[in-house]
């Protein structure tokens, strides 16, 4: 599951491509049963049909042909009810099988309205198909021939259908939600870039929880817990902790604190297997992540600031040059991964992290407020 801002509004994960696939394929056999002994007119109804329809005619083995019209009844969420405009019916109807192709219906008024210009056009015999049915809202006295998939009376977006112009896009189709509520930013840095200072102002300024990997797994590891007795026998044998471990591990945070504001992440996630995890159980709880803040600073800075701190910090990777490019190094190939991930969804932001603490806690506070 996974949560998505169109314009003003969200929208929750609700209908996978795949199961969209399968009823397309049921639709076809269907409407194949009927009209294998014709040559049947499909009529795709502009614009959200155009993907159905291209679907369901590549899945058709028999003979056909294919036209659309135009019809706009909708603005924003709600079905106005009032059909527009009827154009681009130029074909010679008399004595056709048609079957009109319409992605939804819901009230049953671009249905009435299609009915009424078919009236009078002589066709041997009309159908419908439709890829969604809402059955709470249709009240038109109306036969509908082939349903694919029944839904309740909530607005749905892709796969060819909008909101307002966009989404039309999306494979899958995305159920109208509530806002999320909470404000949940991952923070993310290279060693020595001031991550952990910055992260307990925010937390102070946002009244937010924060959530650092190191202090996750510390925490369990010394608490002898079963995840952290899971995690020390990875470690014992050389080996990386699974992702599995550390969601677990995350995902208990913030079910302690899920009556807060919203969560800092600091440390997590690492990889895109990570983000995608924190994507899916935020989204089961009508959350998202708002945004990645990435602090970037140049790497001989934060080199020289490292090694000046391995001076008293007693830590060993940070009094070795090598070790320390080879930690940036690891950084960058996963900042990389993460930084196209969150660029995808428009929430990657990064941030001049070069300046007093103050300066780089304005410029951060700048992109938190709009988020």
């Amino acid at each position: 599951m996974s949560i998505i801002k169109l314009h003003d509004k969200y929208f929750k994960t609700y209908i996978s491509e795949k199961k969209i696939t399968e009823a397309i394929e049921q639709l076809v056999k269907q409407v194949y049963e009927d009209c294998k002994d014709e040559n049947p007119l499909f009529i795709g109804i502009l614009n959200g049909s155009f993907m159905f329809v291209a679907d369901f005619v590549r899945k058709y083995t028999g003979n056909c042909e294919v036209s659309f019209v135009k019809l706009s009844s909708y603005e924003g969420t709600n079905s106005t009810g009032n059909i527009k405009e009827l154009v681009g019916l130029n074909e010679n109807l008399e004595g056709r099988t048609v079957v009109i192709l319409e992605d939804i219906i819901d009230t049953g008024n671009t249905l009435q309205e299609i009915y009424k210009i078919f009236r009078n056009k002589k066709v041997k015999q009309l159908k419908i198909a439709t890829l969604f049915f809402k059955p709470d809202v249709f009240k038109k006295d109306l036969p509908v021939d082939y349903i694919g998939i029944s839904i309740p009376n909530k607005f749905i977006v892709g796969y060819g259908l909008d909101y307002n112009g966009i989404g039309r896009n999306l494979s899958d189709i995305y159920q109208l939600t509530a806002n999320p509520k909470l404000k949940n930013i991952v923070l993310f840095g290279p060693p020595g870039v001031g991550k952990g200072t910055q992260a307990k102002l925010l937390k102070e300024k946002y009244n937010l929880v924060h959530i650092s990997t190191g202090d996750v797994f510390r925490h369990h590891i010394k608490n002898k817990t079963k995840l952290g007795k899971l995690a020390q026998w990875y470690m014992d044998k050389g080996n990386l902790v699974p992702d599995e471990v550390t969601i677990k591990m995350l995902k208990a945070e913030v079910e302690k604190n899920i009556g807060s504001n919203g969560f800092i992440f600091d440390g997590f996630p690492r990889t895109e297997l990570q983000a995608r995890a924190l994507d899916k159980f935020l989204a089961e709880k009508g959350e998202i992540v708002n945004g990645m803040v990435a602090l970037e600073v140049p790497e001989n800075i934060l080199v020289e600031r490292l090694l000046e701190r391995g001076k008293t910090s007693g830590r060993p990777d940070d009094q070795d040059e090598a070790k320390i490019r080879n930690r940036f190094n690891e950084y960058s190939t996963k900042t990389e991964i993460l930084k196209d991930y969150y660029q995808a969804q428009n929430k990657y932001f990064g941030i001049n992290g070069v300046g007093t603490i103050h300066e780089i806690t304005l410029r951060l506070s700048k992109i938190i407020d709009n988020l």
